[in-house]
């Protein structure tokens, strides 16, 4: 284990988080739980202070106390280890289609999951040919009632979530385009399960459009988004059927044995 020197001066954030690091560390290092004394003897670190850094990782359920004075790994580092390994799955299997896909349309091709109250941009292909002044950059987030995945989302989830998700939000709007009521917003959405595809008419950005398509895992779930942005007068409706056609080859590459949606 690496010790943290006390004559190095460090920002005290900046030490807070390699303390945490270290308490990790630790805990991941033993299957069972492991006392308080121990794990500050194996850090260097004064129990009280291990004391309250565990205590507040436990309030995020980074850790947990099976009983008093102990400590393992929380629920929420097995959580979160499982978006990130269902990210990579996804983003494995549809880096090369997707690549295929922009180099049948040169146009920005997209690949976007849901977190929480937004979709999250985990891959692109394009380049500076498609004449897209503004490419949404990986790691992006935008919010789910403007975007074409984010309908597909919004799509996948019952009437008395999208009204959940719309009372928690506000529909606030970045364009004059933005659907910011309830009731658009449902037809919407109902397009969108009728056609199996979702659409971003300038409602994010003005001037541009996007229609995404779903990608399915091995359970049938929704796990991603896969859509094309052009500019608003340059999308075209051919482009749907090559759309669908690689996010299903994308659903199979993960076990998807569904029907694939028409047209």
């Amino acid at each position: 284990m690496k010790k943290i020197d006390p004559a190095i001066p460090v920002k005290p954030s900046v030490q807070v988080i390699e303390r945490m690091f270290a308490l990790i560390d630790v805990l991941a290092s033993r299957e069972e739980a492991i006392s308080l004394k121990e794990i500050s003897e194996k850090t260097g670190l004064h129990p009280s202070t291990t004391h309250r850094i565990l205590n507040d990782l436990a309030t995020g359920r980074f850790v947990d106390r099976p009983e008093s004075g102990s400590y393992r790994l929380g629920m929420r580092l097995l959580e979160l280890g499982n978006l990130v390994k269902g990210r990579l799955n996804v983003r494995d299997a549809a880096l090369v289609p997707m690549r295929d896909l922009h180099k049948l349309i040169q146009q920005p091709v997209n690949l976007s999951m849901r977190q929480g109250d937004e979709i999250i941009y985990v891959e692109r292909a394009y380049s500076e040919r498609s004449g897209m002044q503004v490419v949404r950059a990986i790691g992006g987030r935008a919010p789910l009632h403007l975007t074409s995945t984010g309908k597909l989302f919004l799509a996948a989830d019952d009437p008395q979530r999208v009204r959940a998700y719309a009372t928690r939000t506000g529909l606030p709007g970045q364009t004059r385009n933005s659907i910011t009521q309830l009731l658009t917003l449902e037809r919407e959405l109902a397009k969108a399960r009728q056609y199996g595809v979702a659409r971003d008419n300038e409602e994010l950005e003005l001037g541009v459009r996007c229609i995404a398509a779903g990608v399915y895992d091995d359970q049938g779930k929704l796990v991603a988004g896969l859509s094309i942005s052009a500019p608003a007068s340059r999308l075209e409706e051919e482009w749907l059927p090559k759309l669908q056609s690689t996010a299903n080859g994308i659903s199979v590459a993960l076990g998807y044995k569904g029907t694939p949606a028409s047209f």
